[in-house]
């Protein structure tokens, strides 16, 4: 017999009725939504159907408050290394090996990006993100752990169609917190262009917000998906997806899907 659904993957963040019990639970972050909801509004008014544009304005703001919490909305440093370090170990685990070329898709403020770099070999580490100010903090993450030497490539980019890229150069691809930020027309277009950059052998691993309720939307800033959707997507464009059970036992909240070529029969 198939387990029940989680109740929490079945909650619509967006309905009225959830707000205002999550209100009830939370009265302190009541404000700082309200808040964030407001600036929100105006950001998207001015980027009207470019959410490239709308998401950039989104990091600026929370760049020059914080950018550590700019990053997946960390509350404290400690917490901003123990994520990282998380991702790091896990994918370590799973196979990121030095001699690996790694892409990683809205690296941030390297907050796992400097494990990477510092795990790879000199010129192996390639990231890029939509925000410029959230890349200067970047820069300056190499420097803290003096990583100069590994010469990573860090590079603003104003989509996903990662079109000066090469082909089949990548092993490893890495996306944390990305997907979960994006609507379907942005995770398509990074799923239409991957595979032709990925190298033979290679795989993708992102994670994102996971329901098994209604896909929805909060504050044009977190995207809720089904399993199936991104897994049918990535069929589309001649990905096969293999959800990580493993990922689910972590304390971070998202759920994670690992791409790959579907392998070449031969006759």
């Amino acid at each position: 017999m198939q387990d029940p659904p989680d109740p929490r993957l079945l909650k619509n963040r967006s309905r009225l009725g959830h707000k205002l019990r999550y209100a009830l639970a939370h009265p302190r972050r009541v404000g700082p939504h309200l808040r964030r909801a407001a600036r929100n509004a105006r950001l998207r008014l001015r980027h009207r159907g470019d959410h490239v544009a709308f998401y950039r304005a989104v990091m600026a703001s929370d760049t020059a408050r914080s950018p550590e919490a700019a990053v997946g909305g960390v509350p404290s440093h400690a917490r901003w290394l123990a994520i990282g370090r998380m991702q790091y170990d896990y994918l370590v685990a799973h196979g990121l090996r030095p001699g690996d070329r790694m892409l990683e898709i809205g690296c941030g403020n390297l907050r796992a990006g400097w494990r990477f770099i510092d795990h790879l070999e000199p010129g192996h580490y390639y990231g890029i993100d939509i925000s410029p100010d959230i890349l200067v903090e970047a820069k300056k993450t190499v420097v803290r752990y003096g990583l100069q030497d590994k010469l990573p490539y860090l590079t603003p980019v104003d989509d996903l169609t990662l079109d000066f890229l090469p082909d089949a150069w990548f092993t490893v691809v890495h996306a944390h917190s990305v997907f979960s930020h994006s609507p379907l027309e942005v995770v398509a277009e990074c799923m239409a262009n991957v595979g032709r950059v990925l190298a033979p052998g290679g795989f993708f691993d992102f994670t994102f917000d996971r329901t098994e309720g209604h896909e929805h939307q909060v504050l044009g800033e977190d995207f809720y998906y089904r399993t199936e959707t991104l897994v049918r997507l990535a069929a589309k464009h001649g990905l096969a997806a293999h959800f990580m059970d493993d990922w689910e036992r972590l304390p971070h909240g998202q759920s994670k899907l690992r791409l790959t070529h579907h392998p070449v029969v031969s006759h």
